[in-house]
Formats: C-alpha cells, structure tokens, sequence
C-alpha cells in the first residue's frame, strides 16, 4: 500500500467530506423519515397489530441482522481486491438512490415503505464499511484520533445545515389537508433533497481519495471472491479469539453501542408516538444534536489527547446513562423537556462514536483495514439488538417509556466492560496477525 496519502490534508479533508454528505441523510432518517413513517404512511394506529414505533424499532433491529451478515465479507473482499473506492461509490450510489424514491412511496404503503427504508440503509451501512477502511491507510497512530474526530465533526456540522434548510421548510408547512405545502409534502421534499446532497457531497469526497490499489492477477468470478471474502472471514473470527483484549473490546462496543444506536433509530417515533410532538419539535431537536456534537466530537477529540480515548468514552458513558433515566421522566407534550434532551445527547454523541471509531483503528492491522471495518459494522449492526428491544418492550407493555429504560442498561454494561480492556495490549497485537483464506488459492 503506498504510504503518500498518510496524513495528507487534502486526502484526509476529502475524506471527511464524506462524512458530510452522508450525514444528510443519516440525519434527516432519525429526524423525519422515523416520525414520517409513524404520522403519514401509518394508515392507522396500528398495522400488522404494531404501532408505528414498535415496527419502526423493530424493522430497524431485524434490518441490522441481515446487515451483520453482509458486512465483514464485503470488507474482506475490497482488501483482496484494492477496490475500497469502487465499492465505496457503488454503494453510496445505491442508498442514494433509494433515498430519492422513498418520497414517492404513497400514504398507506407500508410494506413497500419498510423495503425501501432497509435497501437505503443497507447502502448507507455497507458504503461506511469501505469509508471508515481508509481511516488506517491516510492517518498515523498519533493523529487517527483527530482525524476520526474531524469526520464525524463535518459530518455533524453537514448534517446539520441540511437540517436547518429542510426544518425552515417544514416550520412554513401546515398540517391543513387543504395547504400548497403540507406537511407530508414538506416532509417528502426534505427527504429527497438528502439524497441529492448525498450524491453531489459524494462525488466531490470521491475526487480527493487514493486511487484503488492494482487488481489480482488471476481474474476471479463472483464465486471466487465469495470464497475469498468468507474465507478470510472465517479465519479472522477464529484468530479473534486469541486476541481478548480486543475481543473484550468488541463485545463492550456492541453492548454500549446499543445504547447509542437505540437513541438515533427510535428518537423521532418515540418523540411522535409516546410524548405526542410535532414533526417541527423532533425537526428542532435534531438540529440542535448536530450542531452540538460538530462540537463535541472536536472537544472530545481534544479530551482523548489529555486522557486517552478510552477514558473519554468512559466519560460519555456515564453521561448516556443520565440521559436515558431523563428521556423516561420527560412528560408527554414538553417540548422544552425534549430540546433540552437534544441538547445533551449532542455533547455526547460525537465523542462516543469518533472516538470508538478511532480507538478500534489503533487496535487491527492497517493492512486488512477494510475486512477488519468490515467486522467493525458488523459490531456496529449487532447493537441493533437495541432497537429490536425497545420494539419488543414496547409492543409488550404497550408504551416506550418501559422500553427507553433498556438503553440504560446498555449503557451499564458496555461501561463496565470498557473499563477493562488494556489498550496497550490490544495495540501490541497487531504485530501477531495473520491471515487465513488470504489468497485466490487459499483453501
């Protein structure tokens, strides 16, 4: 791998960027297509005998399932292959894509709804898998923190502009059937619009990344490379085993990262659904967490340098636990309740998830960056067990105030378990790696 790219300004602004032209639409799905789902294309109450939050939370949770699956083996592959960029582009492109037709699903089509939803998620997740492979290859040891740091920054402070535009289109909607701009209309405009900046944002990260390494002599066939991805797959989960202190790692990921991801999934049908506010209220809110967390994440980042990242993470653990016991007490109809919930989560959700990013990428071989993300998205989609939770919880007792008490829970646990992982000895086993199913000829 050539090494002219590490910590090149250019390259690593240009890869940042991509942060901020996913980050549109990221935000626009937890801020509106979740209260979209649950206020418009819900014909009743209730469908399939759910209400709209518990099969929002539940498709979600079901969605990172088939996701797990997909991950690593993609990962895998685009290591064999040199073809991070490629494959980044190609599914970036497709989620995009699906993003632009969701507004065109019709009121009461949920399933149709529901399948678009988990195709442009499924782009979303597996473009970030081949995205977070170049964090190893443009940065060093001593500035992965950073560098992590300033993508989720700009992705925040993007995602969070395009928020602003699409919340003064909303706030002039009305909920009258007879309006120019409805409220659904708003809704769908803002939602497409994501997905134009998705692409156009994209195309210009695209331009500023490293050139796809040289491809495998030997040309290889869909079911070779399968072959490859699942072998080199394969063999890693046996390896991982051998290396606990960035399995203990894992597993306190997964289970806190439930928590973090239960938040995004559920906030705008949990805002709609359990505490009854209007789209402009959960709109509000989510501006006001990507504005806060541009700023978060660079302050933790800061934070991470004085005293090391695991500890920085540890600190907004404790701080999520607070949040999730708050969002239970906060009364139905208060919108101040809410905002001032976003803003809290805004402090902490950019230096949780920059600095987890980055902490990881100083624990796994730079040359397998791609494969070894890959397993990182898997984590990532194993803590849609929250949202499956939550669904469950909240189909059972028929309310999401029991249910948001789960995410406490995870919070509990990932704390305990991260507190326990040597960082040091993590780092040093990167030296022992090595790969099975590496090669077009490995058994």
């Amino acid at each position: 791998m050539a090494t002219s790219v590490k910590n090149d300004q250019r390259t690593i602004f240009g890869w940042a960027m991509y942060d901020w032209a996913n980050s549109a639409y990221i935000t626009i799905f937890g801020a509106v297509i979740g209260a979209f789902f649950t206020g418009t294309i819900m014909p009743d109450d209730r469908y399939w005998g759910l209400s709209g939050e518990s099969l929002w939370s539940l498709l979600i949770g079901t969605g990172s399932i088939f996701l797990m699956l997909a991950m690593p083996v993609l990962g895998a592959v685009a290591d064999y292959a040199s073809a991070k960029k490629t494959y980044l582009r190609g599914f970036a492109f497709l989620g995009a894509a699906f993003v632009l037709f969701t507004p065109f699903v019709p009121d009461g089509q949920v399933p149709l709804f529901l399948l678009v939803s988990i195709v442009a998620q499924f782009g979303f997740v597996a473009a970030n898998v081949f995205y977070d492979g170049f964090l190893p290859e443009i940065s060093s040891d001593d500035t992965i923190d950073r560098v992590s740091s300033r993508g989720f920054a700009l992705g925040y402070l993007g995602g969070g502009l395009y928020l602003l535009l699409a919340l003064v289109l909303i706030f002039f909607s009305s909920d009258e059937p007879d309006a120019t701009l409805t409220e659904s209309l708003a809704a769908r405009i803002a939602i497409f619009g994501s997905g134009l900046w998705w692409i156009g944002f994209s195309l210009f990260s695209l331009a500023r990344l490293p050139e796809d390494g040289p491809k495998p002599e030997k040309a290889l066939g869909v079911a070779d490379y399968a072959r490859i991805g699942f072998g080199r797959t394969v063999g890693t989960v046996r390896k991982l085993r051998t290396f606990p202190q960035l399995l203990l790692f894992v597993v306190a990921f997964i289970i806190y990262n439930s928590g973090t991801g239960t938040v995004i999934a559920v906030s705008g049908p949990y805002a709609e659904d359990t505490l009854e506010l209007e789209l402009q209220t959960i709109a509000l809110a989510f501006l006001i967490v990507q504005f806060i967390a541009f700023f978060g994440a660079l302050m933790f980042g800061r934070v991470s340098d004085r005293i090391g990242p695991k500890k920085a993470v540890m600190v907004t653990l404790y701080v999520w636990v607070g949040l999730a016991v708050l969002a239970f007490f906060i009364p139905k109809g208060s919108d101040a309740g809410f905002l001032l919930l976003a803003a809290i989560v805004g402090f902490v959700l950019g230096g949780v998830q920059a600095l987890s990013r980055s902490l990881y990428g100083t624990m796994i071989p730079e040359e397998a960056s791609a494969e070894f993300f890959g397993f990182f998205s898997v984590f990532s989609k194993l803590s849609g067990v929250g949202p499956l939770v939550f669904g469950v919880i909240s189909a059972a007792t028929g309310s999401g105030r029991t249910a948001i008490l789960s995410v406490a829970a995870f919070f509990i646990v990932g704390l305990v378990l991260l507190a326990k992982v040597d960082v040091d000895e993590a780092r040093l086993s990167r030296e022992r790696w090595s790969f099975d199913g590496a090669s077009a000829d490995a058994d």
